[in-house]
């Protein structure tokens, strides 16, 4: 006889309060991970991991029946997208919208790009204000090499800048 597993089985009598939720092949195809494995495995912590789901960037997981969290193996990816679109410039609220998009089926790929384009003129900007910064700076330093530390007023704290 070839139960549901795969396997051959024979008849086992179990007492009825005895919870089988599934054969050991089934829990193979879809493991689920507990939040310090997934934060391991993601390279984040696992105060960051429960943030996530506060804030609806990570959808809460289902739970043991003791209450360990249980996520499955999407979460991961879902985290290396978090990581990714940080690593790029994007705010938690930017990919909370992001992932809403995809939780509603949509693709959220031109929402990226128009995030992207806006954030690479911001971008821009501060290159040019730090361009500018760093103008002042040099203009400061070449200042300070001619300038005598012992004709400084107290009250002035340093006549370099004031």
């Amino acid at each position: 006889m070839t139960g549901r597993c795969g396997g051959a089985t024979s008849s086992l009598d179990l007492p009825v309060y005895w919870k089988v939720k599934a054969c050991r092949d089934e829990l193979r195809k879809v493991p689920a991970v507990r939040i310090g494995e997934l934060a391991e495995r993601a390279g984040i912590s696992t105060k960051a991991i429960r943030y996530y789901e506060q804030i609806g960037v990570l959808t809460p997981p289902t739970r043991t029946p003791s209450g360990y969290r249980d996520y499955d193996h999407a979460t991961l990816g879902r985290l290396a997208f978090v990581r990714a679109a940080q690593a790029v410039g994007l705010t938690l609220g930017e990919i909370r919208q992001l992932v809403a998009f995809r939780d509603r089926g949509q693709t959220p790929c031109e929402h990226v790009a128009a995030l992207l384009q806006r954030r690479a003129a911001e971008l821009e900007a501060r290159i040019a204000e730090l361009q500018q910064l760093r103008g002042e700076l040099d203009r400061l330093a070449r200042r300070a090499a001619t300038l005598d530390p012992k004709q400084c007023p107290p009250e002035r704290v340093c006549h370099v800048i004031a």
